[in-house]
């Protein structure tokens, strides 16, 4: 990602590194993965703590300001405490996520149409759930945004599908590519092989410096 080419904002304590997913040119299948959208945007680590909000943004820099729609979803969630892990969006008229409007809107004051795609639960009430496998995150993720918020929107995920079909049907979409996770696994921060990531050649991201 491009977060080089504008100023920090402020950091803040609470920050949880994100869990990255390895670029691969083949995509995994089988009943141990899934497949999720990967849309283009800036990756954000969303921290709800009583009433204190932060969107963090990759490096760990707190961007709650500038996305005021996320913020207000993430105040309004009925929890005492919740981090989410999502991919902040903008989007065109079509419903196709467009970076280089994110990107305008983070350098300046930012955006109220920007939203997030969330697609990880990390803590919850005090719980931290990053030990537990992808599937039981994601049940508890999938509850906790039910009332659909719309600042943040669950990222949906495909199972039981070959992922190769998965990913051509996300590149007929124009969108950026697809992510496989594997149920059964933890979160873990930093490169991981239990997230693996196609881009589609077609789609700009994938001449874009790589996150």
């Amino acid at each position: 990602m491009l977060w080089r080419t504008f100023v920090p904002a402020r950091r803040s304590s609470g920050f949880i590194e994100p869990c990255l997913p390895t670029l691969a040119e083949a995509v995994p299948s089988g009943p141990q993965w899934v497949h999720e959208i990967k849309h283009d945007g800036f990756r954000f680590i969303c921290r709800r703590d009583g009433d204190r909000l932060r969107v963090f943004s990759i490096n760990g820099n707190d961007y709650a300001d500038r996305v005021p729609r996320i913020a207000e979803a993430l105040a309004a969630l009925r929890v005492k405490s919740a981090t989410l892990d999502g991919e902040g969006v903008i989007c065109d008229g079509e419903g196709i996520s467009n970076f280089d409007k994110l990107r305008a809107a983070m350098a300046s004051k930012g955006s109220r149409n920007a939203f997030l795609y969330a697609f990880d639960l990390l803590e919850f009430n005090g719980r931290d759930m990053r030990d537990l496998p992808w599937e039981a995150r994601r049940k508890a993720l999938i509850a906790l945004l039910r009332r659909g918020e719309l600042g943040i929107r669950l990222s949906e995920h495909v199972e039981g599908c070959d992922g190769d079909v998965v990913f051509q049907s996300a590149c007929r979409m124009g969108l950026e590519g697809i992510v496989a996770k594997r149920r059964d696994r933890p979160y873990r921060s930093g490169r991981s092989l239990d997230w693996i990531k196609v881009k589609n050649p077609d789609a700009p991201a994938a001449t874009r410096v790589m996150e």
